[in-house]
């Protein structure tokens, strides 16, 4: 079937939506740790218990959507968003903070996992390009974050993100209208007898190392992003004295890398493979991570966009490829990785908020980019042009 570039561009602007949303909390934090005097850990446990609930809902909520396609699913979960983030904007203590950051985390659970699939539906063959435009509407909404904050949630306070709720009642609609596309290309395909059961021609133990090395890659990435997203611009503040606008300015230019990064890496892997993507992804954007903490503030800033435009590539490749090993449960697949790398990037930024505390975020920042040498793992999954076709 041909592309639905309609269909993509709708959910990747869902997806816009909704991250924007997610990461009102984050930009909140230097307003909150003030505010409610709270520690780097319980900051840390913010994040946690925004992204553990998608750890461990999204692969759930995969597998269900493979064996019960819902195509209301999509507007159901932007649903609970808006109600996260009115909680987000009335929540006077650390406690409520808390139960507002686990619900907007399950709204992102149940929409992930969905949206992953139904651009897979609309992509026509074109898997790495629709992966990558519904990553980019994401990337672009967490870029546009820190500048949310600067603009309104920084000068207006907490309670001034209950106006982002509107956004998540347009995204809603404008999920309903997808549903409707979901309902008739199903028909379709069950009409022209698409329906195909495919299953992995690796043998269980090469699959099972495939997906440990995956959740490594995924680890080393996002340990590393989300460290960034919740703390870089406390080290800005710490090391350089900016000022928390300017510190939001700065990571919003390295969200924005982020953003563009990602939107490449689709394409690329569809040309060249995804595991030569992977491998220059993670392993190229070490040597300037390492450099990056010794650098001047100009320095730091240049590094960290050349981090961010490397390091996001290869999130859709993986995307894909960990879809490609699976490809009977492609929803599943993708509730797995999306979820893994949610869970494991809070539960390393909570496990560095609390090393923080104790040591400070520079020497924190320091150290960070370690992790990427995880990146070296790429050589043990299998080339699955050559594998699978052999």
């Amino acid at each position: 079937m041909p592309t639905s570039y309609s269909v993509i561009l709708a959910v990747s602007g869902t997806h816009l939506i909704n991250d924007l949303i997610q990461f009102l909390l984050p930009a909140l934090y230097p307003v909150l740790k003030t505010q409610y005097a709270l520690t780097y850990f319980q900051l840390g446990l913010l994040t946690l218990a925004q992204q553990i609930t998608a750890c461990i809902l999204q692969p759930v909520m995969g597998l269900y959507g493979d064996l019960k396609p819902k195509p209301y699913a999509l507007a159901v979960s932007m649903t609970v968003v808006a109600v996260g983030v009115v909680m987000l904007a009335t929540a006077g203590s650390f406690v409520f903070l808390l139960l507002a950051a686990t619900v907007l985390g399950i709204g992102s659970a149940l929409f992930h996992p969905e949206a992953s699939r139904v651009c897979r539906m609309a992509s026509g063959g074109r898997l790495g390009f629709a992966q990558s435009s519904f990553q980019v509407g994401g990337n672009t909404g967490t870029a546009l974050g820190p500048l949310a904050a600067a603009l309104f949630v920084l000068p207006l306070g907490q309670i001034s993100t209950v106006w982002f709720g509107l956004l998540a009642v347009a995204a809603v609609m404008i999920l309903i209208r997808v549903a409707g596309w979901f309902t008739n290309h199903q028909r379709m395909m069950q009409s022209a007898g698409a329906q195909r059961k495919w299953t992995s021609q690796l043998p269980r133990k090469r699959l099972i190392l495939s997906f440990a090395v995956i959740g490594a890659l995924l680890l080393s990435k996002f340990v590393y992003i989300e460290t960034f997203k919740s703390y870089y611009a406390f080290y800005l503040i710490d090391r350089f004295g900016l000022s928390i606008s300017e510190a939001q300015t700065v990571l919003f230019l390295f969200l924005g890398a982020l953003a563009v990064g990602t939107f490449f890496g689709g394409p690329v892997g569809d040309r060249v493979g995804r595991r030569k993507v992977i491998w220059g992804s993670i392993v190229g954007a070490l040597p300037f991570a390492l450099v990056l903490p010794h650098a001047s503030l100009w320095g730091v800033i240049v590094l960290s966009i050349v981090v961010g435009l490397i390091l996001s590539s290869a999130f859709s490749a993986i995307v894909v490829y960990a879809q490609e090993l699976l490809p009977q449960k492609v929803g599943m697949v993708a509730g797995f990785v999306f979820g893994f790398a949610f869970g494991v990037g809070a539960l390393g930024a909570a496990a560095l908020g609390a090393l923080a505390d104790q040591i400070g975020m520079q020497q924190v920042f320091t150290y960070l980019s370690a992790i990427l040498f995880l990146g070296f793992l790429t050589a043990l999954l299998p080339d699955i042009d050559r594998d699978l076709n052999a």
